[in-house]
């Protein structure tokens, strides 16, 4: 609703600009063609004459000099005068109106953000950040977006974005995103020094929160990890070995695209046992996973961090772990 008020006042904004424009525009025009009948002067002159009046400007240099003339401008002053005035207050009203707008829709952003829990924060809309953005809004998922450069945010889809402009590195900015109500960060900024003081600074504010960076140099890694980096992804890496991939196992490679693409009707997801639950502490064959979920398990990550791949039906799940199904 916010939203569309803004957008009919942005509408009503244009407007009255050129409203204002045309109708002094207007009173010059009519001016300089009252002066060029009654003083048959040249229209340079004529429309001279007539900004003059219209501007309250005066008649320094060139004034009307036949009696037609004078009451004419007598009359475009009054008139002018009064249409300059009338164009001063829309635009004045104009400004102040849309600074207000500005300021509203401000502190309306930052309370719906201090209303936000359990979200996600992007740092940096790039290459990278764009497409995690793109998956977090297919997933209807609630996040915040912190850029500096206002055309990058200009090319999203405003689609149940919340957007920060400003530098993801300070500290501030990451409060007001809401990093310690978050439940994921990511890092996508094309520096790696700024991903290791974003992931130190968020990891700082919050014990808690899951952090995933990007590395652009190999060596980068470890550096992120040792600031509090949950994950560190390469895009570089992760890209050449895709290419190795297709290169020499093309049918692996059509179906792990296939997958991450979800063009087909498989999908990787992450299922987390909570204690009490009724799959804690039963062998993997007595539970309903497979035959009435169709769940393919694929491996299973110990609450220690330990992991199984590949179990069979005599695997024994405990509360804590978490299951990673097809």
């Amino acid at each position: 609703m916010t939203v569309g008020i803004f957008t009919t006042l942005t509408r009503l904004t244009r407007r009255r600009l050129i409203f204002a424009s045309m109708i002094v525009i207007a009173m010059i025009a009519i001016g300089g063609a009252g002066f060029r009948y009654f003083e048959q002067d040249s229209w340079l002159d004529s429309f001279y004459f007539a900004a003059q009046t219209v501007t309250t400007v005066g008649y320094g240099d060139l004034a009307p000099v036949t009696p037609a003339g004078r009451i004419f401008a007598i009359l475009l002053m009054l008139t002018g005068v009064g249409t300059v005035l009338y164009a001063l207050t829309l635009l004045a009203q104009t400004v102040i109106q849309s600074e207000m707008v500005e300021v509203f829709d401000r502190r309306r952003k930052i309370k719906e953000m201090e209303k936000l829990e359990g979200h996600y924060i992007v740092c940096g809309a790039g290459r990278v950040g764009r497409r995690i953005i793109r998956n977090l809004q297919n997933q209807k998922l609630p996040h915040v977006i912190l850029e500096t450069d206002e055309k990058r945010l200009a090319e999203l889809e405003p689609f149940d974005s919340h957007l920060i402009i400003g530098d993801a590195t300070l500290e501030e900015n990451l409060i007001n995103a809401g990093v310690m109500r978050a439940k994921g960060l990511a890092s996508c900024l094309p520096d790696d020094a700024a991903n290791v003081y974003v992931v130190l600074t968020a990891r700082g504010l919050n014990p808690d929160l899951h952090i995933v960076a990007r590395a652009v140099e190999e060596q980068a890694e470890p550096k992120l990890i040792r600031a509090g980096a949950s994950r560190v992804v390469a895009p570089t890496i992760i890209g050449s070995q895709s290419m190795a991939r297709a290169l020499l196992k093309p049918a692996i490679a059509d179906f792990m695209d296939s997958i991450v693409a979800e063009s087909l009707d498989l999908v990787f997801e992450e299922i987390t046992i909570a204690a009490g639950s009724m799959y804690s502490d039963k062998y993997l064959k007595d539970t309903n996973l497979m035959s009435e979920l169709s769940l393919i398990v694929v491996a299973i990550r110990r609450k220690d961090g330990g992991l199984t791949f590949h179990p069979n039906g005599e695997t024994l799940i405990n509360g804590g772990d978490l299951l990673i199904v097809i």
